[in-house]
Order: structure tokens, then C-alpha cells, then sequence
């Protein structure tokens, strides 16, 4: 997977018809209701209380529509857990084991959630299951997927063992929520939470963590009172055609300001790798970084940047539709290309590989070579040095 997929979220005018059918169902049993509408996270998109309704239930209904939106399921289902015994449910973060609370589904994936309360549990989620059960829009929205986070935290990761420190590297998606943590042997322990913390500020706020640390240092102490931040300096967003995607946090370098670099460094490539050429600049540290293991700087459906990494001879390979165009930076090696594949096989539509070729032209690469194999070419590193360094832009056709 790339780093970036697409995901459903409900838009205004969704949010507006499941608290409709809601309230109207509501209204028409005479039931005094507060109904809350979240997100997938569970953040509040929109609250409404019926004539008469009890003031306590507007926590309440928040607490249910959560519940159902991060544990993607009724919360119903919650509280049948504990009335049964299994009362270690109650412990559950960020759950709630009341009735009421129903997920919002588009195609089996859960876009948000509603929660009612002010009746009886039964009432309760029978104004949640008919604003659930209302035709709702959503729009479609870029979002970072786990690989993509693996991607950024290795790449930090890597830039920071290239500087002698080791600091803990989080990456959270759109919400603030954990997708990936990287966590070398000699990080101190207490860098696990606030890594995580600086990104989530930086996520949900929809800016860098040091913002807040610097209103805060600058004559607003106030800003210390913002709900999820942290005002850490090294939290920042990670954008997708100018849209929050997710965000990466590092905490345990050097200093502050360290923690802050390198928290740059891994969004700006992150940026870079949705493949728009305008904002597709590596700084020399961020490349040197990817080649300690290898691995693609930028990655779309059309085009490719791999910062390759080799030590030992590989494979025949075969690209049906995808020409490389190989870079040599430092070491050597010799390649095969053209000839016969013995014994291939499809490990993808359009990508073959092979343990040999016969016949086919032997060529010695070194720093400075460029070698461009057209597609459909077969080829094979038969021998290399360790390391073989070298850029490949892989241009599908």
C-alpha cells in the first residue's frame, strides 16, 4: 500500500439528515432527548436537546455516540458485557456501558456514530437506530495509511541514528490516534507518551506543537488551557494536497530544537511522497537517512523514487509496463539485462521474477553510471558491493 489511501466522512449535510430522522423520530414518541452526532474519533459534530430535556444527558449522549464511533460497534454491546460480569469492561478508555449509542456505516466502514439519552435505554437507542438508519452523504478524503506511517517513523528514526541520538518517533492519522511508533533500544521510556502527545496537538490542531509552546513562552500562558495540546515543540502535520492527513511527533534527542528537526524532516518527505512534483525536494540528511535501508522516497500511481540499497545479488526482474532508470551514487555492481528467464514466475500482475537469465549483455556500474532499462527488459543484479547505493525512478508507461 502507498502512503496515502482515501476515506469516507460525513459532511454537513450527512450529519444534518441522521440528526433529522433522529429528532423528528424523537418528537413523534414524545421522548426528551439529548441526540449527538460524532466523527469516526468521536469528536462532537453536532448536539441537539428536544423540549425538556434533562441538562446531564448532553454529556451522556457525547459519551454513547463515542463509544459506538472508536469501539465501531453499539454501545449496547458494552454494557451487556458488564450486566453479564465481565466488569474489566468498565475499564475500557474512552468507553461508556450505557445504551444508546449507534455507528454511522458506509460500505462496512465507520464514518461516526450517534448517541441519545434522556429516556430509558431501550427509547434511548431506538432515536439513535432511526438516525443511523437515515440516507446520509459523505465525501471522500486523502488519508495516511499504516504503511505510510511505518515509512515516516523508520525514515526519522533513520536520520536520527545517522545523529547519534534516539529519540521516540510517533505517527497519528488525521485524529490524532496512533498509527505507528518507533521506538529504538536506548530511547528513554517517558518519550512514548509525549512523542505521541506532540502529534496528536500537531493533528488536530492542524499545526505545528511548537505554536503552542511559543504563545505559551510569549505572553499567552492561557494557551496551556487548549483542550489535547501539548505545547512541546516537535509535533507536525503531515498535508496531502494542502488537507491534514496525520501527523508525526519526536521526543527524546538531543534537545528541543532537535526533536523539532527531525519532526520536520519526516513530514516534509512524507509531503514529498504524495508525488507532487512542485513539493518533491529531500534535503541531503533525509536521503542519506533512507539509504542506512533502502527504500522509496516518493511513491504514486505514475512514477516512483526509490533511494535503492543493495549488498548481495538479487533476482531476474521483469516490469511489464514500469521503465528504471538507475542512478549509481557509491559501490558497484554488475547487471544482466535482456536474454531468457529460467523458471519464472508472476508475482504480480505485470512484475516476473526469475532466479537466472541466459544469455543477455553484462554491464559493470559504478558512481556516476546511469543505467535506463526499458520495460519488458528482463535484468539482474548478478554481483554487487556492500553497500550499492543508487537513485531508481521507476516511470510506468
Amino acid at each position: 500500500m502507498g502512503m496515502v489511501r482515501t476515506r469516507r466522512v460525513l459532511d454537513a449535510r450527512g450529519v444534518e439528515a441522521v440528526m433529522s430522522a433522529a429528532e423528528q423520530t424523537a418528537q413523534a414518541k414524545g421522548y426528551r432527548v439529548v441526540i449527538a452526532v460524532v466523527d469516526a474519533w468521536g469528536h462532537v459534530l453536532q448536539l441537539r436537546r428536544t423540549d425538556g430535556a434533562q441538562i446531564a444527558s448532553d454529556q451522556v449522549a457525547i459519551d454513547k455516540a463515542r463509544t459506538a464511533a472508536i469501539f465501531v460497534r453499539p454501545s449496547r454491546e458494552i454494557e451487556e458485557q458488564v450486566s453479564g460480569g465481565r466488569l474489566g469492561a468498565l475499564a475500557l478508555h474512552g468507553a461508556v456501558a450505557l445504551t444508546g449509542g449507534i455507528p454511522l456505516r458506509v460500505d462496512g466502514e465507520v464514518v461516526g456514530a450517534i448517541g441519545s439519552s434522556g429516556e430509558t435505554p431501550d427509547e434511548d437507542e431506538s432515536v439513535s437506530i432511526a438516525g443511523a438508519a437515515a440516507p446520509f452523504s459523505t465525501v471522500e478524503v486523502p488519508a495516511l495509511t499504516r504503511d505510510g506511517a511505518q515509512r515516516v517513523a523508520e525514515m526519522v528514526g533513520a536520520a536520527a541514528a545517522a545523529r547519534g541520538v534516539a529519540p521516540v518517533v510517533s505517527v497519528v492519522d488525521a485524529g490524532g490516534a496512533l498509527l505507528y511508533l518507533w521506538r529504538p533500544d536506548a530511547a528513554q521510556v517517558a518519550s512514548v507518551a509525549v512523542t505521541t502527545d506532540k502529534a496528536r496537538t500537531a493533528a488536530i490542531y492542524r499545526r505545528p506543537s511548537r505554536d503552542f509552546e511559543e504563545q505559551a513562552a510569549h505572553g499567552r500562558p492561557s494557551a496551556l488551557h487548549l483542550a489535547g495540546a501539548v505545547p512541546l515543540q516537535g509535533g507536525m502535520p503531515i498535508l496531502h494536497d494542502g488537507q491534514v492527513i496525520g501527523a508525526v511527533g519526536v521526543s527524546g534527542a538531543s534537545s528541543a530544537d532537535e526533536d523539532q528537526e527531525l519532526a520536520a524532516l519526516g513530514a516534509d518527505a512524507a509531503g514529498a511522497s504524495d508525488g507532487r512534483a512542485e513539493v518533491a525536494f529531500f534535503s541531503r540528511e533525509a536521503v542519506a537517512a533512507k539509504f542506512e535501508t533502502g527504500g522509496l522516497l516518493v511513491d504514486t500511481s505514475h512514477y516512483k523514487v526509490d533511494a535503492g540499497r543493495r549488498t548481495a545479488p538479487g533476482e531476474v526482474e521483469y516490469h511489464e509496463h514500469v521503465t528504471d532508470i538507475m542512478h549509481v551514487v557509491e559501490g558497484s555492481a554488475t547487471v544482466v539485462t535482456g536474454g531468457d528467464m529460467v523458471d519464472p514466475r508472476e508475482v504480480a500482475p505485470g512484475e516476473v521474477r526469475a532466479r537466472a537469465v541466459e544469455g543477455g549483455r553484462e554491464r559493470q556500474l559504478g558512481p556516476g553510471d546511469v543505467l535506463v532499462i526499458p520495460a519488458g527488459v528482463p535484468h539482474q543484479f548478478t554481483a554487487v558491493s556492500d553497500p550499492f547505493l543508487y537513485f531508481v525512478a521507476k516511470v510506468a508507461d
